[in-house]
């Protein structure tokens, strides 16, 4: 189902990655503070010189675009507008900065207010969303989602315009939920965020709609799948999926958010202690006619496909043999990204790199052209010292772990050839 077209070394553990929407544009958020953005070769690319070519081919280099030191700490968050235009940070200096996917170059960038009005420590980031080109919305430490308005330019409003207080412990994610078809905007207005062993619903005008019952569980991670999996006679009522710290995903009907519908276990153990967390998910895309199926990432290091018809898992793959999967993401060629420890795995459909290779191969003998060896090149960057706590995604028991100090490691690799 998935083949490994290449791993990418990182200079210290991942926090947080995204990918552009329109671009082949990956942007790591690293332990030690750093930001770097690089680029992943395209099928567009396979005309142009080995450097450049697609890595289906096996002939392309990831390249870094940029990279630097923008968050004393760690970065714990990253997220695009939704553009594509601008970018957003956040890190555990309680600053967020907005800055070009380019050239990384800030443009803006505010302060978190304090945690509360008797207290002058700042509140913490934890994840950011763009909800809309007005709309940031931005989850804490302490269980607190602030909402900031976005200007003309992508820049903050340094104040945020509402605050809500949906959870007791840190907001572990925030997934969008579809809009009404009444919308006129197309941009949802309503969110569902987890954090602890609680979900919440809010809506962007209203506040806090709903909270779920105690799930005796940490809810890590969510997504949703809009249609064809909801209850009979609303099929197209939308799902969310919930991974949580005893490794079990859990599935939810819109508007039914007291309390789980269905149960799929995908890493348990013998009791919830002994399951293996479930720290990142990702709705897999239906150009890839894969059916209503969910990519998760695991604690052990797996990656999980699971079936969400048939409540089960499908296939598992190995994104590392001792971190846990932290992030994973989808780009917009429909290549699956994991990120987790000091790597980042890039993933296509299987068979689509030799079919590539076959055609060029026949394109290249047509035309009498022989083909060049290919490159092994890298370039080597010093990165700086790692000094933060484990990613925010991981269990408590594993962000209560020392800090570690940070390795030095390249930030661009190449790929000869794929076994």
């Amino acid at each position: 189902m998935l083949e490994n077209l290449c791993t990418l070394p990182l200079s210290a553990d991942l926090f947080t990655q995204v990918v552009h929407p329109s671009k082949p544009l990956l942007t790591v958020g690293l332990s030690n503070g750093r930001v770097e953005t690089f680029r992943i070769p395209t099928n567009e690319d396979s005309d142009d010189e080995d450097e450049n070519s697609s890595i289906t081919g096996g002939k392309g280099v990831i390249k870094s675009v940029w990279s630097t030191h923008r968050h004393k700490g760690s970065c714990r968050t990253l997220t695009y507008s939704t553009d594509g235009e601008s970018l957003y940070s956040a890190g555990t200096d309680s600053i967020v900065k907005h800055f070009s996917p380019e050239t990384g170059v800030v443009v803006s960038k505010i302060g978190l207010p304090p945690v509360n009005s008797t207290s002058s420590q700042s509140d913490t980031p934890a994840i950011l969303h763009t909800l809309s080109p007005q709309t940031l919305l931005l989850g804490t430490d302490s269980g607190s989602l602030y909402i900031f308005d976005l200007r003309e330019n992508g820049s903050l409003n340094p104040k945020p315009v509402r605050k809500h207080v949906p959870h007791s412990d840190y907001i572990s994610s925030l997934t969008p939920l579809p809009p009404s078809s009444e919308s006129t905007s197309g941009f949802p207005k309503q969110w569902v965020s987890t954090g602890g062993a609680t979900l919440a619903v809010t809506d962007l005008r209203h506040g806090i709609m709903a909270t779920s019952e105690d799930q005796e569980d940490e809810l890590l991670c969510s997504t949703v799948i809009p249609t064809g999996l909801g209850p009979k006679h609303m099929r197209n009522n939308a799902v969310l999926a919930v991974g949580t710290g005893g490794g079990v995903l859990t599935l939810w009907d819109r508007g039914a958010w007291d309390d789980q519908q269905e149960r799929i276990y995908v890493a348990p153990g013998e009791t919830k202690r002994d399951g293996e967390s479930l720290d990142a998910i990702v709705r897999v895309p239906d150009e890839l006619g894969w059916g209503k199926k969910a990519v998760v990432g695991v604690g052990d290091g797996t990656i999980k496909i699971v079936d969400l018809k048939r409540r089960e898992v499908q296939a598992t793959f190995q994104h590392d043999e001792v971190e846990g999967v932290a992030a994973l993401n989808f780009d917009y060629e429909n290549r699956l990204i994991s990120g987790g420890g000091r790597t980042v795995k890039v993933w296509a459909e299987a068979g689509s790199a030799q079919e590539e290779e076959e055609e060029e191969e026949d394109v290249e003998a047509d035309q009498g052209i022989k083909r060049p060896a290919d490159s092994d090149d890298s370039d080597d960057h010093d990165g700086s010292d790692s000094d933060s706590d484990r990613p925010k995604r991981e269990r408590k028991k594993k962000r209560r772990k020392g800090n570690k100090k940070g390795k030095q490691g390249g930030p661009s690799a190449s790929f000869p050839g794929l076994d």
